[in-house]
C-alpha cells in the first residue's frame, strides 16, 4: 500500500508538472520570437555592454570580438571590468579590439575584488554601472554579459528591438551551453531542463505571475529602472545573481527570459567533476541555505525522479504500472530539451540516473557550505557563513 501511494505521488507530480507548470518543457520562449513583426531598433539607440571578467584570457578574445562585430545600427560600446585577473585578460581584450580597429569602443576598468558583503561578479558589474553613470550621455540600455560567451551578429539588434516593442525592463537569454564532451551531452540538457522547471520561462514572462528569473549570460537592462529598484547594491550578496536581478527588476516592470541558438557558451565541461563543480557552487544557495529545504528537495528528487523507474523495474502491481507511466511522462517531458541540443531522444529514459547525480551534487553543495567552502569560483568562497 505504501509503495503504491509513493508511485501515485510520483505520477501526480509529473502530471502537475506537465499540465500546470506553464508548459516549461515545451521550450516555446525563444529569442527569435521575442521581437514582434515590424519591431526595429530605435534611431540613435545607445547600448553599453558591461562584461565582468576574472582570469578569462583563454576565451575573452572570442567574446570581445563577437561583441564588437554586432550588426547594430546605433551606438554600442563595451566596458570590460577586469576582476583582479592574473592571466592578462585585459591585455588580450585590448589586443583583440585593436585588431578589429575598435580600440576606442572598448574601455577596460580594473577591480581589486569584491568588498565585504559583495559577491565578486555583482561587485564587478557594479563597478561597470558606476562608470556608465559618469558618462556624459546615458545609454538607453545596459547589456550585462558573461566573458565566456560568443554572440552571433544579429543578437543585440534583436534584443533591443524586442525590448523596445515589449517595454521590458529586463530581457535575458539563456545561452546555448557547450554540449560536446560525453559529460556535457549527458548533463547539460538536464541542467537547462531543471532550470526551466524551477523558473518556467512563460511564467517569468507573464507580468501577472510572481515567478521571476533571468539567465546571467545575457541580460539587457534599462538603467533607469535598475536605479529605481535600488541598483546592484540591493542584491550585492546574491550568489545566484541572475535570478536575484530578475526578481528585483520584475517589481519595476515586465521582464522576459528565453532560449537562444545564437549565443554560445565557450566554457568547456569535459569531465563529470567539472559539471559537479558548476552545480555545487550555487545549488545550496537555491535552497536559501536551509537544511529544511535541503531535506525537502532531496526527498522530492527521490520520489519524483528515482522512484518511477525503480517501481517500473522492481515493483509489484499496481505500483509497477503506475511507476512505468510516470517514467514515460518524465521521458516525454525531457525529449524537447534533448532535441534542442541535437541529441537522441532515447537519452530521455536515463533522466532518473542524471537526476540522481544532481541530487548528490546538491547534497555536496550543502556539505561544502557547512564547511565554509560554499560558492567557490576561481579561488573565492563567496557563500555567506
Amino acid at each position: 500500500m505504501v509503495l503504491t501511494l509513493l508511485a501515485l505521488a510520483a505520477l501526480a507530480a509529473w502530471l502537475y508538472l506537465l499540465i500546470f507548470n506553464s508548459g516549461f518543457w515545451r521550450l516555446t520562449e525563444h529569442d527569435r520570437r521575442f521581437a514582434p513583426a515590424g519591431a526595429v531598433v530605435p534611431q540613435g539607440a545607445h547600448v553599453v555592454a558591461i562584461v565582468p571578467a576574472r582570469d578569462e584570457a583563454e576565451v575573452i578574445a572570442t567574446s570581445v570580438a563577437s561583441l564588437l562585430q554586432q550588426e547594430f545600427p546605433g551606438r554600442f560600446e563595451v566596458v570590460l571590468v577586469d576582476d583582479d585577473s592574473t592571466d592578462g585578460t585585459a591585455d588580450v581584450a585590448r589586443a583583440k579590439a585593436a585588431e578589429f580597429g575598435a580600440a576606442e569602443r572598448l574601455t577596460v576598468l580594473q577591480s581589486g575584488g569584491p568588498s565585504d558583503g559583495w559577491t565578486g561578479k555583482i561587485a564587478a558589474m557594479h563597478r561597470g554601472v558606476t562608470y556608465v553613470r559618469g558618462l556624459e550621455k546615458q545609454p538607453d540600455f545596459v547589456l550585462f554579459c558573461d566573458a565566456d560567451i560568443a554572440f552571433a551578429p544579429p543578437v543585440l539588434s534583436r534584443l533591443v528591438a524586442g525590448a523596445t516593442a515589449r517595454g521590458t525592463v529586463l530581457s535575458s537569454l539563456m545561452v546555448k551551453l557547450r554540449c560536446e564532451s560525453a559529460a556535457e551531452k549527458w548533463f547539460v540538457p538536464a541542467f537547462v531542463f531543471f532550470f526551466q522547471m524551477l523558473y518556467p520561462f512563460r511564467a517569468v514572462n507573464d507580468p501577472k505571475s510572481k515567478v521571476a528569473g533571468a539567465a546571467g549570460g545575457v541580460m539587457l537592462v534599462r538603467p533607469e529602472a535598475l536605479a529605481e529598484a535600488g541598483g546592484l547594491p540591493a542584491i550585492r550578496e546574491a550568489l545566484i545573481d541572475d535570478c536575484a536581478l530578475g526578481a528585483l527588476m520584475k517589481r519595476q516592470g515586465p521582464i522576459w527570459l528565453g532560449l537562444t541558438d545564437d549565443v554560445h557558451s565557450l566554457r568547456p565541461y569535459p569531465r563529470l567533476a567539472d559539471i559537479e563543480k558548476m552545480v555545487t557552487r550555487s545549488a545550496y544557495a537555491q535552497l536559501d541555505y536551509s537544511p529544511v529545504k535541503l531535506a525537502g528537495a532531496l526527498l522530492g528528487m527521490i520520489v519524483v525522479y528515482l522512484a518511477p523507474p525503480l517501481f517500473a523495474i522492481f515493483g509489484a502491481p499496481p505500483a509497477r504500472e503506475i511507476g512505468l507511466v510516470a517514467w514515460m511522462i518524465m521521458a516525454q517531458a525531457y525529449m524537447p530539451s534533448l532535441r534542442f541540443y541535437g541529441l537522441s531522444r532515447a537519452r530521455a529514459f536515463a533522466l532518473p540516473l542524471i537526476a540522481a547525480c544532481y541530487t548528490w551534487f546538491t547534497a555536496v553543495s550543502a556539505w561544502r557550505h557547512m564547511r565554509g567552502r560554499g560558492g567557490e569560483w576561481k579561488g573565492r568562497f563567496q557563500a555567506p557563513a
